[in-house]
């Protein structure tokens, strides 16, 4: 199984690329996103470790089911031949109502058919008021119109 764009990225498909991992994680569907991941794939994430595409789906439902009306934006940082690394922030409420924005970087490396091998996500998060939120979009994929990360400054 490929997934394009394939290493060694350009600007213009590492940008691709980050967008797509954008769009499938605001499907908030586990088995799709686990589709972007080798059989083999290790995570961290935060303090969890993960190794391939059943961890990373059973994992992805536990967090959108306590992470709820999840928005993300993901910007290219950096890349270089297989490697892409990526800011981020997102935005959600927990069942109880109260809302957070997490901020992070990940570290991307791919395999020479598109999928990424190895994830390594570093993220903070804190509390913020619902009138302080950001990302409005419907849920789902964001607009191409919406802004960027950047564009708020994060």
């Amino acid at each position: 199984m490929t997934r394009p764009p394939l290493p060694p990225f350009t600007e213009q498909t590492a940008a691709q690329k980050v967008r797509m991992a954008e769009d499938a994680w605001n499907t908030r569907d586990p088995a799709r996103v686990a589709l972007a991941y080798t059989p083999d794939s290790k995570w961290r994430n935060r303090a969890e470790f993960i190794t391939g595409r059943a961890e990373i789906e059973a994992f992805l439902r536990r967090k959108w089911a306590k992470e709820l009306d999840y928005r993300l934006i993901k910007e290219l940082w950096t890349f270089a031949g297989n490697r892409i690394a990526v800011r981020f922030a997102y935005e959600y409420h927990d069942d109880n109502g109260f809302w957070f924005r997490a901020y992070g970087n990940e570290n991307w490396e791919f395999d020479a058919n598109g999928l990424m091998q190895r994830r390594i996500a570093s993220i903070n998060e804190h509390p913020i008021a619902e009138a302080d939120r950001k990302y409005h979009w419907p849920l789902g994929r964001r607009p191409d119109d919406h802004p960027g990360l950047s564009s708020f400054g994060f």
